[in-house]
């Protein structure tokens, strides 16, 4: 098994995907740093685990489902 390192980020700036719903449920939130990485969060539990992708994988599942919803 590959060992992945930990990432601090305590200092990511999180933004909320514009496709959330406004109920406050079902929100992502996508973070920017200065890595050729994305992280990604749930907005529920912002001190919970995130997911971070390459971002060439990233812009690969956004194209994808961009594709998808037409």
């Amino acid at each position: 098994m590959r060992h992945i390192p930990e990432r601090d980020l305590s200092a990511a700036t999180w933004h909320k995907s514009s496709y959330s719903e406004g109920s406050g449920g079902n929100c992502l939130e996508v973070a920017t740093v200065p890595l050729p990485l994305v992280p990604v969060r749930d907005s529920k539990t912002p001190l919970g685990p995130a997911l971070v992708f390459r971002a060439e994988a990233w812009s690969a599942f956004v194209e994808d489902v961009k594709q998808s919803r037409r």
